[in-house]
């Protein structure tokens, strides 16, 4: 239902005559639109929070002009109402001040007047005045209405009227209260709204008390089934009351529940520093809100208290998400500034065919793009399909290139298969130097074939050094010869492999290694021999030093040999 409705709504019950029955609908009323008001302000809010997020603007529709109106009403009925409970209080006091002097004078009658003639006439004004006052507080009703039915008994008891007419005005009222007896049991068992049927109620006694006396043997029996009568009215009265109280008792408790969730659920907020963080508590106590919203009214105090709580937690939260989403936005901006930054260098590589070093420098810029973090839902993904795709047009040409370049190579590849069947076939005899001679020419014409596709790169070169190997140690060599022809072989072996630069550099880091291995082994002999010098009887351990120190050197020229064969790659 609009607001606007709901403020018609409410003009429309003030411009009634009687007020005072209508409270409740009114609060009906007043609750219902500040639900509704919540509501569409939490909508607003939302809707500023979302366009915020997606870097749009979002001008809030603002309610407190309708809020004024409905509260300027409200207040005038209620305004309206007080005063027509004032006066219906002060009236009912009054009555309740009258009927108290009735009874007063009812019992001074009953007390003193010997005289029958004028003892009914007196009750006959009494009664007639008692008929005409209006209603009294309700609270105040069955004790008043108790003991002006009592004194009208001792009454009635009292006056001696002619029997025959005494007799037919029994018969009759016994009919009446019978036939009203029935009626309270009716109303006590039918779906009347509670308002009606405290109207009947009343009615029904106003109609009892009207009806005269019956016999004093049928009375006792015709004034307990009345009383039980209307017991069983005010029994389901305060029944309907109190299933009232506990369902307005059990929505202040549901409330408070939702509440106490609330607040414990706010108690993480300081921790919640990501978008992503507050994704989980903006459901969470939106969820709370559509909860809080199928729950019924509770008492009106309580109800307001509690719907308040509730309302600055909503709101805490909300602002303290606006906080952080707007420093959030701050740091996005900032990041997306440098990720452009990734993107120019980016698109200036994409063009590179160096393609080992680009490869590199691209590979690093998609570690710093990582590193960066996210730059948010307004510029992540636009920003990343422009980096993806300057580093697509790079590996993509990259791999056009190789893909190529592979086709050129198969004939590379052919030849050094036919090579590696040769070397299979290739038998060696004790003419050392006509075997050597055809390894070194075997190894130059692999060599010199070029290179080869990179999917077989490996595989074929790894077989066709397994055979040199093969080969080589078939022609058992030994001392010097050995190590100098295997040093060879093995550095022409390393240059026909796919990663010779990495291998030589290695092979040369090695050696140097060994000769710095060599020259400490040689500083700590040459400082054991001047401790030998001073020592006597020491001259057969000085030669063994000085024989150690001259190997030393001579393994450390024989390194340096190697060193300066290896090629500079």
């Amino acid at each position: 239902m609009e607001l606007q409705q709901l403020i018609d709504q409410l003009q429309q019950l003030s411009t009634q005559e009687d007020l005072t029955g209508l409270g409740r609908e009114a609060s009906q009323l007043k609750l219902t639109f500040e639900d509704q008001l919540l509501e569409l302000e939490r909508q607003e809010q939302v809707k500023r929070l979302d366009a915020e997020a997606a870097g749009t603007s979002y001008e809030e529709i603002e309610y407190n002009e309708l809020r004024l109106a409905f509260q300027e009403t409200y207040a005038s009925f209620v305004e309206k109402r007080k005063a027509q409970v004032q006066l219906q209080t002060a009236l009912e006091n009054e009555n309740l001040k009258q009927k108290k002097q009735l009874i007063a004078r009812l019992k001074e009658v009953i007390d003193n007047e010997e005289k029958i003639g004028t003892a009914f006439q007196s009750y006959k004004e009494i009664h007639e005045t008692w008929k005409k006052i209006g209603a009294i507080p309700r609270d105040q009703r069955e004790a008043i209405q108790k003991e002006y039915s009592r004194l009208l008994e001792i009454f009635f008891y009292n006056i001696k009227i002619y029997k025959e007419l005494q007799e037919h005005d029994y018969r009759r009222n016994k009919q009446l209260k019978e036939s009203l007896i029935f009626k309270l049991k009716q109303l006590r068992a039918s779906t009347a709204t509670l308002r009606d049927l405290e109207a009947g109620l009343n009615a029904l006694q106003d109609e009892w008390e009207e009806i005269g006396p019956v016999l004093n043997e049928e009375w006792e029996a015709l004034r307990s089934a009345y009383w039980e009568a209307v017991r069983g009215i005010y029994d389901k009265i305060n029944v309907f009351y109190e299933e009232q109280r506990q369902t307005l008792k059990a929505n202040i408790d549901a409330k408070k529940a939702l509440v106490q969730a609330l607040a414990e659920k706010l108690e993480n907020l300081p921790s919640w520093t990501s978008i992503k963080q507050w994704e989980e508590p903006t459901k969470f106590i939106l969820d709370l809100q559509e909860k809080w919203k199928k729950i019924g009214f509770g008492s009106r105090k309580e109800n307001e208290a509690i719907y308040q709580e509730f309302r600055a937690h909503c709101d805490r939260f909300f602002e303290a998400k606006k906080q952080v989403s707007k420093s959030l936005e701050a740091n996005f901006t900032a990041v997306a500034a440098q990720k452009k930054t990734l993107i120019e260098k980016a698109q200036q590589l994409s063009q590179s065919t160096n393609w080992k070093e680009t490869a590199d420098q691209l590979k690093r810029l998609q570690q710093q793009w990582q590193q960066l973090g996210n730059a948010g839902h307004k510029w992540e993904n636009k920003l990343w399909k422009e980096f993806r795709a300057a580093c697509n047009a790079f590996f993509d040409a990259k791999d056009q290139h190789f893909t190529a370049q592979d086709a050129t190579f198969e004939g590379n590849l052919a030849l050094k298969n036919s090579l590696i069947e040769e070397l299979k076939s290739f038998e060696t005899t004790d003419d050392k130097q006509a075997t050597l001679s055809f390894l070194r020419d075997i190894q130059k014409r692999y060599t010199d074939a070029g290179p080869v596709p990179s999917k077989a790169r490996q595989t074929n070169y790894t077989a066709f050094k397994a055979l040199m190997d093969e080969k080589y140690a078939a022609l058992k060599l030994e001392g010097a010869e050995k190590e100098r022809i295997l040093f060879q072989a093995k550095l022409e072996s390393i240059v026909a492999s796919p990663d010779k630069a990495k291998q030589l550099q290695a092979e040369r880091a090695d050696i140097r290694r060994q000769i710095d291995g060599l020259q400490k082994e040689m500083l700590t002999l040459e400082n054991n021999l001047g401790f030998f010098a001073r020592s006597k009887g020491a001259d057969q351990l000085r030669a063994e030093v000085t024989k150690k120190i001259q190997q030393a050197q001579e393994r450390i020229s024989a390194l340096k040999a190697k060193l300066k064969l290896i090629p500079n790659e």
